[in-house]
């Protein structure tokens, strides 16, 4: 029964009992995010502790407070980053499947036109069919040909081609600019996400290196204190 007692603590901030394990011990909590603690709880002391659901809010707090006075006002995508770091949630995600799931039967004939108007294939196969519709007029149909020269009715359908061509291309580039702003929104989202976390880990680890090297130098005078009492006896 002690045992389970002993691995268990409570939070400071909102009272519940967690296990260690899931408890921070104020030493370790970073000097900026303790003063967001200490503004709401006063009593927020080095003995006390705080779950890790409270830390993440104070942090989120921080982060918050921290981008506001860099950058005056938070975007909607900033603040989606502020609370993936208060939840723990994840922004790197998939641009290409997730837009690419959502596309109408409209989208996905102008991206296959597109495509295929911009390959060697469609080159090739129209540079024949001109070959063909001229020789078929110039040679083989020569006394009642279909389109006599000049080929008036090959330019009415290259211009039909044209006038067709050009918009359904330029939904096509249009979609395209679309999945290219929504993957810059996202490469920015996680770049300011793995700044702030970067921030974080050297601001922990300098605050972690501190309070050794103050915990070494305390053992280092407690050691000197005994050599001193080895060397004068009383």
């Amino acid at each position: 029964m002690s045992h389970n007692k002993s691995a268990t603590g409570t939070c400071q901030i909102c009272g519940q009992t967690f296990p260690v394990r899931e408890l921070v011990a104020a030493p370790i909590v970073r000097d900026n995010i303790a003063a967001e603690i200490r503004r709401e709880h006063p009593d927020w002391n080095e003995s006390a502790s705080i779950c890790r659901t409270d830390l993440a809010r104070y942090r989120a707090q921080y982060v918050h407070a921290l981008l506001l006075s860099e950058k005056g006002e938070l975007s909607t995508l900033e603040n989606e980053v502020v609370r993936s770091l208060q939840y723990h949630q994840t922004l790197a995600s998939d641009v290409d499947s997730d837009f690419d799931e959502n596309r109408s039967f409209g989208e996905r004939l102008a991206d296959r036109i597109a495509d295929f108007g911009g390959s060697w294939t469609f080159l090739i196969s129209f540079a024949l069919f001109i070959v063909a519709w001229i020789v078929m007029n110039s040679l083989v149909l020569y006394w009642r040909p279909v389109d006599p020269f000049p080929y008036i009715l090959l330019n009415l359908l290259l211009s039909c081609l044209a006038a067709v061509q050009a918009p359904v291309i330029m939904m096509s580039q249009n979609r395209q600019e679309a999945k290219d702003r929504m993957r810059a929104r996202n490469d920015y989202q996680v770049n300011l996400k793995a700044e702030l976390e970067i921030r974080h880990l050297h601001e922990k680890i300098d605050h972690l290196l501190s309070h050794q090297w103050e915990r070494m130098i305390e053992i280092q005078e407690v050691q000197l204190d005994l050599l001193n009492e080895l060397r004068h006896p009383r």
